[in-house]
């Protein structure tokens, strides 16, 4: 398997200071020859990326789409308008680059980011495609996403269930990507930030092998956000591993204090 990276933050919510740690890994899967997914996550952005399109289009449009929101994390100014502002910049990347095709090129994007309005963060969700972010809080799994698909459009017109969903001939049918053509802008959800709160950014090479329950029964079989993402990545691997897999889980903790540290004997 891939290798998984692993790392923390402290961060001062509330006047409270908390420790965020992640990991993420992104693997070619069992029956594709190349990874079209990629995926950043460095302090306060987190995202996953899952390219489309003929010869390597896909995996032009993902790593432009990556590679333009490092630079925001590198400008130290992480908010919508920059977001937006880097988007568009990978709508030219794509276009421009000498092998993107007429196929389709272009990206999912999903992701959290920490965003401060008047010092105090809250957690922000973006989504473009059928990449997903789920929130376990309270021992409760969410889809915090709605995909932009055609099953999901039929599912919210009543025409189809969740369950026939899964098997429908235009289920890998997306209806927004990051391309070759006008950006349209991302879905944006707002939460607050908890302590105890577990992030799930993923491609969709996840959620076609694991279902929410799948996902939740690994978060809460291992503590540890790495051992959580080699655990997911290994189980999508063993049913299948049609396509790529890629995910980074993000969690909050309290961060102790020198006080509930033990006294030495």
């Amino acid at each position: 398997m891939s290798d998984t990276t692993t790392k923390t933050r402290s961060v001062t919510v509330a006047q409270r200071r908390l420790v965020l740690s992640w990991a993420g890994v992104t693997d070619v899967g069992r029956r594709r020859e190349t990874n079209q997914d990629a995926f950043f996550a460095e302090y306060p952005l987190f995202i996953v990326a899952d390219g489309m399109g003929g010869h390597a289009g896909g995996e032009i449009a993902s790593q432009s789409t990556v590679k333009r929101l490092e630079a925001v994390v590198a400008s130290g100014s992480v908010e919508r308008g920059a977001i937006q502002g880097a988007l568009e910049l990978a709508v030219g990347d794509i276009a421009d680059h000498p092998e993107t095709t007429d196929e389709g090129t272009g990206t999912t994007l999903t992701g959290v980011f920490l965003e401060y309005e008047d010092d105090e963060p809250h957690w922000a969700a973006l989504n473009i495609g059928d990449s997903r972010v789920y929130l376990l809080r309270d021992d409760r799994l969410v889809q915090v996403t709605t995909d932009h698909s055609v099953v999901q459009e039929l599912i919210a017109a009543g025409k189809i269930s969740p369950e026939e969903a899964e098997g429908h001939p235009y289920s890998n049918v997306i209806t927004r990507a990051v391309g070759a053509s006008e950006l349209t802008a991302p879905d944006y959800v707002t939460l607050d930030v908890r302590v105890g709160d577990r992030f799930v950014i993923c491609s969709d090479g996840l959620t076609k092998e694991l279902t929410d329950y799948g996902i939740q029964h690994f978060l809460r079989e291992n503590a540890d956000p790495g051992a959580a993402v080699e655990a997911m990545l290994a189980a999508a691997l063993e049913n299948g591993g049609r396509d790529n897999v890629t995910l980074v889980i993000v969690q909050i903790a309290e961060e102790p204090s020198s006080t509930d540290e033990p006294e030495a004997e």
